[in-house]
């Protein structure tokens, strides 16, 4: 029996930061139950009583522990099965900074990056035309964000410090979403911003989960 249950989506940001997240630790030990969210089956009353917001991802345990909320999912599972993704508890003032670097990733990025996929990306599968005003509302808060994140990022590796964390882990879906809606030049126009990006993109565990997502579309499609 796997030691959890994790229910997604392909596709879906929030899934892919905890698959990110588990591929980091080197854990395998659990089973993955793909939603399919045009069909609604996030909606399902079986999902529902999993996510009262009827969402994904959710964990749910053997023994009952269940818990929603990607980076919720993200940290607890870190800390249950010590991934070397978070500060330690000792270093009160690394912990600070992690949370301070999260806030401002959850606030001032995924808000309105978020938004620009739901228009560009999400809307083409439900035949829905993007309101280009949101767009171009949300990239210039994207802009905004990383003209600040490239003066942070002069000194400093990742976006919490000089350590791979799961801050930097919670970036990654949004961006590459970024690009799959052509606008990786946010990223690759500020130099900072695109070196931070590249020793994000150039983690093995990384490279192995897109592989499998690629290797996944393909033979979904023949």
């Amino acid at each position: 029996m796997p030691a959890f249950t994790l229910y997604g989506s392909r596709g879906s940001t929030n899934t892919d930061r905890v698959r990110l997240t588990l591929a980091e630790g080197g854990f395998t030990d659990y089973e993955l139950v793909l939603l399919n969210l045009q069909k609604r089956e996030q909606k399902s009353e079986e999902n529902m009583k999993r996510h009262p917001w009827g969402k994904v991802p959710v964990i749910t345990f053997p023994g009952g522990f269940t818990l929603y909320e990607s980076r919720a999912i993200c940290k607890y599972l870190a800390r249950k099965y010590s991934f070397p993704l978070l500060p330690p508890d000792s270093d009160v003032e690394a912990a600070a900074l992690f949370d301070q670097a999260q806030s401002a990733e959850m606030l001032y990025f995924a808000e309105p990056a978020g938004r620009i996929a739901f228009e560009k990306f999400a809307k083409k599968f439900m035949g829905l035309p993007p309101d280009d005003a949101v767009v171009s509302d949300a990239l210039r808060s994207v802009e905004m964000f990383f003209d600040v994140a490239e003066r942070l990022l002069q000194h400093k590796d990742y976006m919490a410090g000089n350590a791979f964390t799961l801050t930097d882990i919670y970036y990654t879906p949004l961006i590459q979403r970024l690009f799959a809606c052509g606008y990786g030049d946010v990223i690759l126009s500020r130099k900072a911003v695109s070196a931070w990006w590249d020793r994000c993109m150039n983690r093995p565990a990384i490279q192995k989960i897109l592989a499998a997502d690629k290797e996944a579309v393909a033979a979904a499609s023949k």
